[in-house]
């Protein structure tokens, strides 16, 4: 028998006859003569056109943010005034007229009291540019006694008036009304669409709650309906909470500026209680900021007293009372309370802080009644303090050392 080799190559067999011998792949890997697969073309006109809907939707997205953050206000303030225009509406009145007088309503209330401030705050302006010579004079006198200089108050000013710096504020001033002037109307064309949505909801609730349902079966009707009036009772709540701080702020502050000589101590009182309640985040620092300037014009230390009180109740009302007042009128844990308004605010800002709370307390509720609860044991580490028959470590100690 002839020996084998191991490097021997097998012979190939002959092909039959007819059929085509097969040819061995290229150096590459690719098949010659292979075509593109159909569903090539067509995946990859498929993905393009999803990434071009992706960044259209992203960028409409982006565009009518503002307006989707205005309609949200307009909801929840629907919502504060639903109570009253159902109330009125359920004695025979018209939904569009009630919810008209509770916006004419608000609307004199606020306009009234922003002339009420406007003239105090004017008044208090004419009297400080009035009196601005004589505290010049009193600055002055004090820097000559206590340095020994020898300063007039002709020069000061002259020095003022001429300077460069007072040049460059007036230019940057007179560069700067038309962005004031364009902020403002853009405040005022939001005001007026928040109030546009809000009078629409309301005065449209049942149709809008009807439109709403009717895309729905009957069960999912039923719980639709009662997330409404969840919503409808947590912001009332909410709303309650806030104007109970607002009082307790008011009358803290009025007692602080009366016993100080400060003029207009109720009207004050009543600005610093409204504003630092229901503008969020710098509502306090911006109603204190008034307070300030009127108590400056008596006596600059008042204005010292009167921020000092402003931080210290800041900190008593944010770390001891809202979350106390919160939790028995919204029914949410005061931890759960101010940890919502720190993530509105991350995510909404001074809106995400105002509608945190009552968005959180209904979510909360709404889920509270579809979650089964069961009765909890009776045990220490549950309950919170020693049942009976329950030993001590004490108690457990003695016993080992008595056997």
């Amino acid at each position: 028998m002839p020996p084998t080799d191991e490097t021997a190559q097998v012979p190939q067999q002959d092909a039959p006859h007819g059929a085509t011998p097969s040819r061995p792949p290229a150096g590459d890997g690719a098949v010659p003569g292979a075509r593109m697969p159909r569903w090539l073309p067509r995946a990859m006109v498929l993905a393009l056109a999803l990434i071009a809907a992706f960044q259209l939707g992203s960028w409409a997205f982006h565009q009518v943010t503002g307006l989707l953050i205005n309609i949200l206000i307009a909801f929840f303030l629907a919502l504060a005034i639903e109570p009253a225009v159902s109330r009125m509406a359920a004695h025979g009145m018209r939904r569009g007229l009630a919810t008209f007088l509770v916006f004419l309503g608000l609307t004199i209330a606020v306009a009234g009291f922003v002339t009420v401030l406007g003239s105090i705050l004017a008044d208090q302006i004419i009297k400080m540019a009035e009196g601005f010579p004589s505290y010049l004079d009193s600055v002055i006198n004090w820097i000559n006694s206590t340095f020994h200089t020898e300063l007039r108050r002709v020069d000061v000013q002259d020095s003022l008036v001429h300077s460069d710096w007072l040049r460059k504020y007036v230019q940057n001033s007179a560069t700067g009304v038309l962005d004031v002037s364009a902020q403002v109307l853009g405040g005022l064309f939001q005001l007026l669409t928040i109030a546009l949505f809000s009078f629409y909801f309301a005065a449209d609730g049942p149709r809008l709650r009807r439109a709403l349902c009717s895309v729905l079966p009957p069960a999912r009707q039923t719980e639709v309906l009662r997330a409404w009036e969840i919503a409808v009772d947590k912001t009332g709540g909410y709303l309650y909470s806030r104007g109970l701080m607002a009082l307790i702020s008011g009358i803290a502050h009025y007692i602080l500026l009366e016993a100080l000589g400060i003029p207009y101590a109720p009207v004050l009182a009543v600005w610093v209680g409204l504003v630092s309640q229901f503008i969020p985040t710098i509502g306090t620092y911006f109603a204190g900021a008034l307070p300030m300037l009127i108590a400056f014009t008596v006596d600059p230390w008042y204005a010292l007293w009167v921020l000092i009180f402003v931080l210290v109740y800041q900190q008593f009302e944010n770390y001891m009372l809202q979350p106390k007042l919160t939790a028995r009128s919204v029914d949410i844990h005061p931890a759960v309370a101010f940890g919502s308004v720190i993530v509105g605010t991350a995510l909404l800002g001074a809106v995400g802080a105002l509608i945190a709370i009552p968005a959180v307390a209904t979510l909360q509720a709404f889920l509270g009644a579809y979650v089964k609860r069961y009765d909890v044991t009776d045990d220490p580490r549950v309950q919170g303090h020693r049942t009976r028959g329950s030993v001590g470590l004490a108690a457990r100690l003695r016993q080992l050392l008595r056997g």
